[in-house]
């Protein structure tokens, strides 16, 4: 099982990168948008989602590099942290929900305790 857990850390580091390149595209399609149609008031409210959707992409993908580290350092807050993404990653269809399901299968098997002791 150690193997599973150094393999989880680095998909959670690896699909967390990629989540901070999403956030910043979606701010910028999102606010762009907002810009193109040069209305005053459509430029104010896509900034404004494009900012929140951007900015909670970014956050949970920071956090989610962070619990990736952890778990290929061993560190017991780390399984924790990676189980509670991993059960909202099963949100995210089709790629979060497979990371998801293996992060709780490696997380909740016996044999990771042990790793983390």
């Amino acid at each position: 099982m150690e193997k599973h857990v150094q393999i989880l850390g680095g998909l959670y580091i690896a699909f967390s990168i990629l989540g901070i390149l999403l956030g910043a595209l979606a701010f910028i399609l999102i606010a762009g948008g907002g810009f193109l149609s040069g209305d005053r008031d459509a430029i104010i409210i896509t900034s404004f989602v494009g900012g929140i959707i951007g900015v909670f992409l970014v956050v949970t993908s920071i956090i989610g590099i962070i619990g990736g580290m952890g778990l290929l350092k061993h560190k017991s807050w780390a399984r924790v942290l990676v189980l509670v993404l991993s059960f909202l990653n099963l949100l995210s269809v089709p790629f979060g929900t497979l990371l998801g399901i293996y992060g709780i299968w490696v997380l909740f098997n016996d044999e990771v305790t042990e790793v983390f002791a």
